[in-house]
């Protein structure tokens, strides 16, 4: 199942925005990110150390640091890299179709 989430250019680069489950259809919300590499990622929007939202993060490069504690998490792969995290965060595929960004839920 894809979900719409919008148009890719109104999603700067180095910015995040959070795709809520309501909305969606999905189990979770997720969080959709501009990464500086140009590039556009996608991982579960809830912190895996605790309930803190990924999309309010600092993004540096290919990284998300959390908002709360500074676990950080690679964008391409959810991947924790930074402790206090320990389990790595759900990824989802994120493409543009037609100037706009699609998420597989």
């Amino acid at each position: 199942m894809s979900y719409r989430v919008g148009p890719a250019d109104q999603l700067p680069e180095g910015e995040a925005l959070l795709v809520e489950a309501k909305d969606s259809g999905a189990v979770e919300d997720i969080a959709v990110f501009h990464a500086e590499d140009g590039n556009f990622y996608a991982l579960q929007d809830e912190c895996t150390h605790e309930v803190a939202s990924l999309s309010e993060g600092w993004i540096d490069g290919c990284e998300v640091e959390c908002p709360l504690h500074s676990s950080s998490f690679d964008l391409r792969t959810g991947k924790v890299l930074c402790m206090p995290a320990t389990k790595d965060a759900r990824t989802y595929k994120v493409s543009v179709v037609d100037g706009n960004l699609e998420l597989d839920i």
